[in-house]
């Protein structure tokens, strides 16, 4: 379930949620199951990609991040579109652009193509996810709102657990020799269903607020420090580190400190400033930053790991990662019934805990088995590594925006999703480069060395937040105070 909705807040009503209401709703779910199927398969069809078009090692990484990077940079700006545009008009706009840029991936001729069409189809999902919680809202009153939006973590979580399978059945099925493109082509019989729905169905006005603004300056300055970074970290190992690569990293620090510079003077900031004065705001995104870079670096690795070293089948690997997967939707699932509320911060200090505790089971897994591992050799680590991270989700959440004002919580909760999906691009760019540069020429024993190394890392960098949360108060509620 997307981060928005669990901050969402309306007007009180006594109105039952219509049919209509629950088309809406229908049509949101679709988008957001389009997202997260897209995301979450991409990683296991990376080599099959590579082994396809060529264009280098880095091409899994471009693949990936340009996708994230191009989403997370959308979605700073796309609530304040909504608002201006209509989030009727850009929910349909994002939805037909992310039909027609999954055509274009599954069509790619090349690497250098796919790239791109990656690039616009992350754009294109930025602008169309954030604005369906906001039309969620506007059709169902407030008494029903949670209700309605309790089917949508279970179906998510099935979604994470049915996405690397999928993934996995349709590369070995090998459709009309589509190979790897049938996981974007997928998506357009979905998408032409989803937007025919919306468009009879959503409503015309979304709750927009017309006193919103851009901040076209802050917006461009974000934009190009993000990508300043991102560049050189994929393409530096490549190409041997030239000194362009440190000038652009030096650049973009600069960028940051002119964007922050920036949101003082702006009369209508990208990030509200009240929000950077709240000390669990700010220490909350330090943590995500920190844990979804380790967690999209560990799904790239399993992923090249099994494939490009042990040379294992697409349909091997997504099933190798289903105790993962389940062991994260469990998680989720618990976390939000029960222990987020009970635990208060214990909920973060256990799920980052057990989550450190999985990666070194998985380390321990590897270079103890070595090339003899299995599916069931590996299966304990995965489900410990999944059912830690899954404990992290919901709370976070709660902590970072759970004591936002109206004002303050579609910046924040755009922000947070925006950090979630940078710092994922991040992670597959900087922890894939030591990756591959570990690896070498891909045989099993460089990869399982590489794969190692890498593993190492992302536990310490989820102790390194582990140690951070003690920076949060004990329970979301009392989360105000000062940065």
């Amino acid at each position: 379930m997307s981060i928005d909705q669990r901050s969402s807040q309306a007007p009180p009503t006594s109105t039952p949620p219509s049919r209509t209401a629950w088309l809406v709703l229908t049509v949101v779910v679709m988008a957001d199951v389009m997202d997260l199927i897209d995301s979450s398969i991409a990683s296991l069809a990376g080599p099959s990609i590579h082994a396809d078009l060529g264009g280098g090692q880095v091409t899994v990484q471009w693949v990936l991040s340009a996708y994230t990077a191009a989403f997370a940079l959308g979605l700073v700006t796309s609530g304040r579109l909504g608002d201006l545009l209509g989030r009727r008009r850009l929910f349909l706009l994002g939805m037909a652009g992310f039909t027609l840029t999954s055509l274009a991936c599954g069509l790619a001729p090349d690497a250098v193509f796919l790239i791109a069409a990656r690039t616009l189809q992350g754009l294109c999902g930025s602008v169309m996810i954030p604005q369906g919680l906001a039309l969620v809202k506007v059709v169902f009153p407030p008494q029903h709102l949670r209700k309605a939006l309790t089917p949508v973590g279970p179906l998510m979580g099935l979604t994470m657990v049915g996405g690397p399978i999928l993934a996995g059945w349709l590369l070995h099925l090998d459709l009309f020799g589509s190979q790897w493109r049938s996981i974007f082509l997928i998506n357009v019989p979905l998408g032409v269903i989803a937007a025919a729905l919306a468009r009879r169905v959503l409503p015309h006005r979304g709750g927009e607020d017309p006193a919103a603004r851009l901040d076209l300056t802050g917006v461009g300055l974000l934009t190009a420090a993000s990508a300043l970074l991102i560049v050189p970290l994929i393409q530096g190992r490549d190409l041997g580190w030239p000194a362009w690569t440190y000038v652009m990293m030096a650049a973009s620090a600069v960028l940051l400190a002119l964007f922050v510079v920036s949101q003082r003077r702006s009369r209508h900031p990208v990030i509200t400033p009240s929000l950077l004065r709240r000390r669990s705001f700010v220490v909350g995104l330090v943590i995500v930053a920190g844990f979804y870079a380790s967690l999209s670096a560990f799904v790239l690795v399993i992923n090249l790991l099994l494939q490009q070293g042990m040379h294992w089948t697409p349909l091997h690997t997504g099933l190798t990662l289903v105790p993962w997967a389940l062991g994260t939707a469990v998680a989720v699932l618990l976390a939000g019934a029960v222990l987020a509320e009970k635990l208060g911060r214990a909920s973060l200090h256990l799920g980052l805990a057990v989550a450190v505790v999985g990666l070194l089971a998985l380390w321990w897994t590897l270079a103890h088995f070595g090339a003899g591992i299995t599916v069931w050799k590996l299966a304990p680590a995965l489900l410990l590594t999944g059912f830690g991270s899954g404990l992290v989700f919901v709370p976070l959440v709660d902590f970072i925006i759970g004591d936002a004002t109206a004002e303050e919580v579609g910046t924040g909760a755009g922000l947070l999703n925006a950090v979630q999906q940078f710092a994922g691009a991040i992670g597959v760019a900087a922890l894939g480069t030591v990756f591959f540069a570990r690896a070498g020429h891909p045989s099993p024993a460089s990869c399982l060395a590489a794969a190692e190394l890498v593993l190492a890392i992302a536990a310490a960098l989820n102790l390194l937040t582990l140690l951070l949360v003690g920076l949060l108060p004990r329970h979301a509620q009392q989360a105000h105070g000062p940065a």
